[in-house]
């Protein structure tokens, strides 16, 4: 029997598992920039969690959760996003008390679970990298979060990059613009797709997020939720857009972009680009302020912001922008062995390397000696180390430089027990004169 994987999961073999290490390391160097440290919390978590912090309503939970009854009879779901497990975790381990300090802020690279129609960068399994600040309810806290998501992309020089932002005020400004919001559709109700109908009266904001192109023309002449914000809602939206300005970050506001999940307030926003691979405007990073969802886990009253960026739409952005991933772990050495008698002389000498901090392969197959040199010109060693019979009678080792071709001979015993680095450094100045 032939076993295959499950539809709308991966397989990440080396050739992709570099380009992920590279762009995990590079993101992790910005956000330690700004002082985000990682969590790491579990793939599954109680089904109420979900349910209760993204929203019954939502699309999540309604249609696209991965849940199951264990066998203690618990209900448990894998996570479809990364925050309310964050927040969990936040109450769980009383990060709010008074030892710890404010803002606190977290990131997370960690895969996510939906049962959704599999496409080119839409999986059933995919990741995010997230980022959570809790503590701050200050609008610069909103911006430079934007900012820091700005900057990752920045980074590997994606360009057309448009930053897109609302408000959706607070949860009693929600209820008047909702009402508002029934009223005005109401009239086109036949007109609605069938998830619209169904959204009208439980989550009518939904429906400003509709993909249909008939509920988009609706939607269109739609109240705006910008006209219906309270003086502390409109107040940081503005200072939001200041902030915004003062940094000469370009942005625009849309007035019918709302988000996925139930738990946003106030500031809102994506990161879209343009590719060829999933049209104009292309949503790279989304997210908001969520000042209730802490609460709502059990916790106090805590303002929180943050935001999600698709793992996989990044690295397929790269690929199609032609992006020159680095090796992230590049090999240093490459040892040739001519004879079985070089074997154990091998295997010590890759010890020493290795101990050195130096990345190092080896032969293990007998093979002739060109084979083994096309070896190492396929993995990009940057040194070739001969050794073979004659080397082991005098006691030395080839050295050549692949990017010269250029070669030199070491002492094994200068090899093994000096500062063979430095020699090495010594060497590639020699062999590029």
């Amino acid at each position: 029997m032939s076993y295959q994987k499950i539809k709308g999961t991966p397989d990440f073999l080396p050739e992709d598992t570099n380009k992920w290490q590279y762009i995990e390391n590079h993101a992790k160097e910005i956000l330690a920039r700004y002082q985000f440290k990682e969590v790491r919390t579990p793939i599954f978590e109680q089904f109420e969690l979900f349910s209760r912090g993204v929203g019954e309503t939502s699309d999540i939970v309604s249609k696209e959760m991965y849940d199951f009854y264990d066998k203690g009879n618990r209900h448990i779901a894998l996570r479809p996003e990364g925050t309310a497990g964050v927040v969990r975790s936040y109450v769980e381990n009383k990060l709010y008390g008074p030892e710890h300090h404010k803002p606190l802020k977290y990131y997370y690279i960690a895969p996510m679970f939906r049962y959704e129609r599999p496409q080119k960068g839409r999986m059933r399994q995919f990741h995010q990298l997230g980022v959570e600040v809790f503590g701050s309810s200050n609008p610069a806290t909103d911006v430079e979060t934007m900012a820091l998501a700005m900057d990752i992309f920045k980074s590997f020089n994606i360009k057309n990059l448009k930053l897109v932002i609302n408000s959706l005020g607070n949860i009693e400004t929600r209820k008047i613009y909702r009402q508002a919001l029934i009223n005005y559709l109401e009239p086109h109700f036949d007109d609605l797709s069938k998830d619209s109908k169904e959204r009208l009266y439980k989550n009518p904001l939904r429906v400003l997020d509709s993909k249909n192109k008939k509920d988009k023309e609706i939607v269109a002449e739609a109240p705006s939720i910008l006209d219906y914000l309270d003086e502390n809602s409109k107040n940081n939206f503005e200072t939001v857009n200041e902030y915004l300005e003062a940094l000469d970050i370009n942005y625009e506001i849309d007035n019918n972009m709302v988000r996925g999940l139930d738990y946003y307030n106030d500031t809102i926003f994506e990161i879209m680009t343009e590719d060829p691979d999933f049209g104009s405007n292309t949503t790279v990073c989304a997210g908001g302020r969520y000042d209730g969802l802490v609460e709502e886990i059990g916790g106090p009253s805590t303002p929180g912001f943050g935001f999600g960026i698709g793992f996989e739409r990044l690295v397929m952005l790269l690929e199609n922008m032609e992006y020159d991933f680095p090796e992230v772990a590049a090999l240093d050495i490459f040892i040739v062995t001519i004879g079985k008698e070089t074997n154990k002389e091998a295997i010590k000498l890759a010890s020493v390397l290795r101990a050195a901090g130096l990345n190092v392969e080896r032969e293990f197959l007998n093979r002739k000696p060109t084979k083994q040199f096309k070896t190492a010109d396929k993995l990009n060693a940057k040194y070739v180390f001969t050794l073979g019979e004659n080397e082991l009678n005098k006691g030395t080792i080839n050295v050549k430089l692949l990017e010269t071709g250029k070669e030199t001979v070491l002492s094994l015993d200068k090899v093994s027990k000096g500062n063979i680095v430095e020699y090495l450094e010594e060497i590639e100045n020699s062999l590029k004169d």
